[in-house]
């Protein structure tokens, strides 16, 4: 029987039974504070982290609708790794050198995630394995080449490609042509972190509030329907549920992504599929996947199902259509022929925040003292880590190499109004499935023109 929802994998295999409550008290009355921050995510945790680690004497409130993780940082694939969305558009704009400080920034980023966990003693199950990218067709192959040649070009050298009977010794994939693996990557248990993390937030006195839900964000205040929160800097770090706040419907897009998890699987299993390294695992496919192998021997894989729903809505618990469910299920068993009827214990779905230009920022608005960061389209792992030092410095008025990087204060337009926005994520994602399967069928080495329409249509490109 598969748990369809219940907020995540990562939740039941940490409390079995009913989701997980708040542990924390909600906002009870008006109050004040030097810097508020909405969401309590990666994003928001870890800038209040930092936040007093620089400045111990800082009021620091952080104003959670749920529970902490409830969102992206406690749903998620589980990958800590380098990559961040928007680095060709930074190159474009800001140029080569400017995006290569950035990609380097989370090069080490990846380290420092890793070394704060030790620090704090945060036991989140974390492997680095690195990041292995795999292509499966001709196509595929041609695009992992070329996204190979670029990542050496913005200065990864460490990386290495892979041909297929290398790929096969790694992992064994069917039909595999060739990868590339990167080591500034880590498999981790996402909710340990994000637990981890909040409670190492309040051993440095920052304030937490639960279940306490924010309406508005405006200068200088945070209102939720128990209180405002005053304080000079309000923080939004809300990722894929920016949408919800007052007048925010169109600025970032909530982009639905579901996983699976198996059940354990035997040791002659993993002798026969290999993954000693446990790298996390992705693919060059328009629709992507994303995988791991879970400290206690599942393979968790993820992809896109319902891409987005009417209105910016995100669901409530993680639970997962059944169409998606068995969709995923055969993207695993087409990965792992070996693994067909192997039993699926977890199905859930959520939401990441996605910009009209997907690209990833951080902002502070100096006049009004508003800031955010987010937009990671699916590579926040990491990335909210280096926002929330970002936010840190901005905050303190300092200006750093973290303040210079070209993703700080970048502005970008608004979503299209309903039923535009709908009807625009359905078509592009049935364009991209529809490229997929095309380039399956006919071993071109030429990626599809629909799905190059639809890149340059979706400004992915």
């Amino acid at each position: 029987m598969t748990i369809n929802g219940g907020i995540s994998f990562w939740y039941a295999s940490e409390r079995p039974g009913p989701p997980a409550t708040p542990s924390r008290t909600p906002l009870t009355a008006h109050t004040t504070a030097d810097v508020v921050i909405v969401g309590g995510g990666y994003t928001g945790l870890w800038t209040a982290y930092y936040l007093k680690q620089a400045a111990p004497d800082l009021r620091v409130t952080v104003l959670e609708q749920k529970f902490c993780g409830y969102g992206a940082s406690g749903r998620n694939g589980g990958w800590l790794y380098n990559g961040i969305a928007g680095r060709d558009r930074y190159a474009a704009l800001h140029g080569r050198q400017a995006a290569r400080s950035l990609q380097q920034a989370m090069n080490e980023t990846v380290t420092e995630v890793i070394d704060v966990a030790a620090k704090e003693g945060i036991d989140a199950d974390i492997h680095r394995g690195g990041v292995l990218e795999v292509a499966r067709t001709p196509a595929q192959l041609g695009r992992l080449k070329a996204f190979h040649a670029a990542e050496l070009a913005f200065g990864e050298t460490d990386r290495a490609f892979h041909d297929a009977a290398a790929t096969r010794t790694r992992i064994g994939i069917a039909d595999a042509v060739g990868s590339s693996w990167s080591p500034h990557g880590a498999r981790i248990h996402p909710l340990k972190l994000v637990r981890g993390l909040a409670e190492a937030c309040e051993r440095l006195g920052v304030v937490i509030h639960e279940s306490t839900p924010v309406t508005e964000i405006s200068a200088g205040k945070a209102v939720t329907p128990y209180g405002t929160v005053r304080a000079p800097h309000v923080l939004r770090c809300t990722e894929g549920f920016t949408a919800a706040l007052k007048g925010q419907k169109r600025s970032w897009l909530p982009m639905n992504s579901s996983m699976i998890a198996t059940a354990p699987l035997p040791a002659e299993t993993w002798a026969q599929l290999g993954w000693s390294g446990r790298e996390v695992l992705g693919d060059m496919a328009h629709a992507y996947m994303y995988a791991q192998r879970t400290a206690d021997d599942r393979i968790a894989i993820g992809g896109r199902g319902v891409p987005y729903r009417f209105g910016s809505r995100t669901d409530n618990d993680g639970r997962t259509q059944l169409a998606t469910v068995d969709s995923l299920r055969d993207l695993l068993f087409s990965f792992f022929p070996a693994l067909t009827g192997t039993e699926i214990t977890h199905a859930w779905s959520g939401v990441l925040g996605v910009p009209r230009d997907w690209c990833a920022t951080v902002t502070l608005d100096r006049t009004t003292g508003v800031g955010w960061a987010g937009g990671y389209v699916g590579s926040g792992v990491a990335t909210a880590n280096l926002a929330g030092r970002t936010l840190r410095d901005l905050v303190l008025g300092e200006s750093t190499e973290l303040t210079a990087l070209p993703w700080v204060d970048h502005r970008v337009r608004r979503w299209e109004p309903e039923p535009l926005r709908w009807l625009g994520v359905q078509a592009l994602y049935a364009a991209y499935r529809e490229a997929d399967r095309r380039e399956a069928a006919s071993h071109t080495p030429r990626t599809a023109l629909l799905a190059r329409l639809a890149d340059r249509i979706s400004g992915r490109h």
